[in-house]
């Protein structure tokens, strides 16, 4: 272990650089990572001290620049963060690791000697978690990281957890909206579908999130919120409200929320439909959509036609099916595709 905090990389070396390589030789595995910022030697040396016996993997950054930079580099497990520092304070660096999607979920202690409400209030809405106040005890400082560093260790195992079995997600908080993680295909499925990107939260999302927690609060999750889905085409993009994650004391509307995402196509419903009534391939969308509920006019929209050529398009759908209303054929086509495809929301 390190006698003596050093500061591990150079200020000048570019952080997109070194994440990578920082980030596979720290031994997550034995020891959570902590990142300290002070630009007190003193008290960087006892805590440092302290950390380093109880069996932490310590880094420090002695200003507000080099926390940024350190904290997307080694990407720590906690940060304890001094309140006031010369150049950019405790309080915007706070704010700005929350505002970076790779940063936005590690949890934030700050250490200040400023003990009056508005600088306490300042502390935790830019985006702390806890304050401790100096002079530093470091038995105080360790016992309120383990409350944090348990959450945080949770919230992991659960999110890579799903990484691991290849699932879309997102973790959204849920006070301010803020979407504070994403797995690589989420980010890429949200651009796709919303064109949007982290820490935004798609507003049809951050919507539906909103709407559904009077419901979880009167029922629980037991009682599953409905799914929200957005449509591309004959794509679509469902949204399930998998668990509260973090220390919230049972209140809905505060910690993070982890959003399970799923893409489905009905390509193979559109396939289908026209194996099963004869129908050519552009036939076949035409009444996929009436079966969405779409009028002729939507349907040329979509596909790109007039609403008159949908009108014949639905004319030879109907002689093909022996029906002679919209309702008849989309009744018709919902039964068979049900038989086929019991997933299918029409």
């Amino acid at each position: 272990m390190n006698s003596r905090p050093t500061e591990p990389l150079l200020p000048s070396t570019p952080a997109s650089t070194l994440a990578p390589t920082l980030s596979h030789t720290l031994d997550r595995a034995n020891s959570d990572v902590v990142l300290i910022v002070d630009d007190v030697p003193d008290n960087l040396s006892v805590l440092h001290d302290a950390l380093d016996e109880s069996g932490y993997t310590v880094l420090i950054a002695t200003s507000g620049e080099a926390a940024l930079q350190r904290a997307a580099q080694a990407l720590p497990d906690i940060v304890l963060l001094d309140a006031m520092m010369p150049g950019m304070d405790g309080f915007e660096v706070a704010r700005r690791l929350k505002a970076q999607a790779q940063t936005a979920h590690i949890p934030i202690v700050f250490m200040t000697g400023l003990t009056e409400t508005e600088y306490l209030v300042a502390a935790l809405e830019s985006g702390g978690v806890d304050y401790v106040t100096k002079p530093i005890k470091p038995k105080e400082v360790l016992a309120r990281m383990q409350v944090h560093l348990k959450g945080a260790r949770e919230r992991r195992q659960t999110r890579n957890a799903l990484d691991a079995f290849g699932y879309a997600t997102i973790t959204v908080r849920a006070s301010d909206g803020a979407l504070m993680w994403q797995t690589p295909l989420a980010r890429e499925l949200l651009e796709r579908y919303c064109g949007t990107q982290a820490p935004t939260t798609p507003e049809p999302v951050l919507a539906w999130l909103r709407s559904c927690l009077p419901q979880v609060v009167s029922a629980g999750l037991g009682g599953e919120p409905p799914r929200l889905t957005i449509e591309q085409g004959a794509m679509r993009l469902t949204f399930r409200l998998h668990q509260q994650i973090g220390d919230t004391d049972g209140n809905a509307e505060d910690g993070d929320w982890l959003i399970v995402m799923r893409e489905v196509s009905d390509t193979a419903v559109i396939e289908a439909m026209s194996l099963c009534f004869k129908l050519t391939a552009k036939e076949a969308e035409v009444l996929y959509w009436v079966v969405k509920g779409k009028t002729n006019k939507d349907i040329g929209d979509i596909l790109g036609s007039s609403p008159m050529t949908v009108k014949k398009h639905l004319e030879r759908i109907f002689v093909k099916l022996g029906v002679e209303t919209r309702t008849a054929a989309a009744g018709m086509a919902m039964t068979r595709i049900r038989q086929l495809h019991p997933q299918f929301e029409g």
